[in-house]
């Protein structure tokens, strides 16, 4: 019978091609590889210090264009304080607060995750998403839950 780990990043690589989402089927496949080269030492790596790396990456994305000189400063102090970069500001804010209201939760129940990741391929696979960050999925779920609370 074959591992039911291996079975499960087998069908995450397989809904990833179906759903034409390279980030899901890449992510899939390098950890099957990791797991079929018996590399399992890296996955408390990943598991630590994943998340920073991406968010590194992402962050360098987002960057570029500040490196390439392509902003000068008097625009980006005038989008800056327009009132889309007011509501970028504030969205920012809110965003990092929910971030980091969802790390909160995950450390709380970190079995949650597992729900995330469903929600996440079938956002990919249903909605066109993309699959950015189980920080953010975490973030809206505490704030659902918050909301269920209120109500109680």
């Amino acid at each position: 019978m074959p591992n039911s780990a291996n079975f499960m990043l087998l069908l995450l690589l397989i809904i990833g091609f179906a759903a034409n989402s390279s980030l899901l089927a890449t992510a899939a496949c390098l950890l099957l590889i990791i797991r079929l080269c018996k590399l399992n030492r890296f996955f408390s790596l990943l598991e630590r210090r994943g998340l920073e790396l991406g968010l590194i990456f992402l962050m360098l994305s987002v960057l570029v264009p500040l490196a390439h000189d392509n902003i000068s400063y008097t625009d980006l102090v005038r989008k800056t304080i327009s009132p889309h970069g007011l509501l970028a500001l504030l969205g920012g804010a809110l965003a990092t607060h929910m971030n980091g209201e969802g790390l909160k939760l995950l450390k709380l129940d970190p079995q949650l995750i597992f729900g995330m990741v469903i929600g996440s391929i079938i956002g990919i696979v249903f909605l066109g998403g993309i699959p950015i960050g189980p920080l953010m999925a975490a973030g809206l779920t505490a704030l659902f839950l918050e909301v269920i609370y209120w109500f109680k």
